[in-house]
């Protein structure tokens, strides 16, 4: 099977605080499901940052290796170029747009897509979370922790990425929202044949969720 996503010797350094990552190889096939586990400051998040091409708004950079997204290397392209290839995330910290309604956060998520699709894309996120329909006027900073993840996941899904990554989705929720999130990760990956890479300190909670890990 071919991969989904490719890094090969990958290293990356902090202006301030120096080398965050040395020679990391990974691979995500086509419609799998992998995870990335370690302890706090073991680069996890890093190496995310280094797939999306936000490592320089944290004053990062590539120092080495390569990066193959779809087959096609992924280095020195802006992140947006990286997105409409079809590259989701789920970020550390949810980060919604706590002003935003959760439809208006929804419709950030789907700016790639063509007009005429983002009814039908808004449709599969409201079926995926039923609480983010009934919540779909309400900011989304008024939301719980758990729903505030759900919106997160619905608008890297609502653009219908073909890799998603899932940076620490567990981090201060609740274990049964955890599950229940993790259940509806199962669906769109086993429904949409999305690939994922899902970073967790939650060793015993990815195990059972990926096909494979790396440590």
């Amino acid at each position: 099977m071919s991969a989904a996503l490719e890094i090969e010797g990958l290293s990356v350094a902090y202006a301030r605080k120096g080398l965050a990552l040395q020679d990391v190889s990974l691979s995500v096939p086509q419609g799998g499901i992998v995870a990335l586990l370690g302890a706090n400051g073991a680069g996890k998040t890093t190496l995310i940052r280094a797939v999306t091409g936000l490592l320089d708004l944290h004053h990062g950079a590539v120092t080495g290796g390569s990066v193959r997204f779809a087959g096609q290397p992924v280095l020195g392209l802006p992140a947006h170029k990286r997105v409409r290839l079809g590259l989701g995330q789920v970020p550390e910290g949810r980060l919604v747009f706590k002003h935003l309604s959760v439809e208006d956060n929804l419709r950030v998520g789907a700016d790639i897509l063509p007009r005429g699709q983002l009814n039908e894309g808004l449709e599969a996120v409201y079926t995926l979370f039923p609480r983010l329909r009934e919540r779909r006027g309400q900011a989304a900073g008024w939301m719980s922790g758990g729903e505030q993840q759900m919106l997160a996941l619905g608008r890297a899904m609502i653009g219908r990425p073909r890799l998603l990554l899932v940076d620490e989705l567990s981090l201060g929720l609740a274990p049964l929202i955890v599950k229940d999130i993790y259940k509806q990760l199962r669906v769109i990956g086993e429904t949409l044949g999305t690939a994922m890479l899902v970073v967790e300190q939650n060793a015993r909670l990815a195990l059972e969720f990926a096909e494979s890990a790396y440590i």
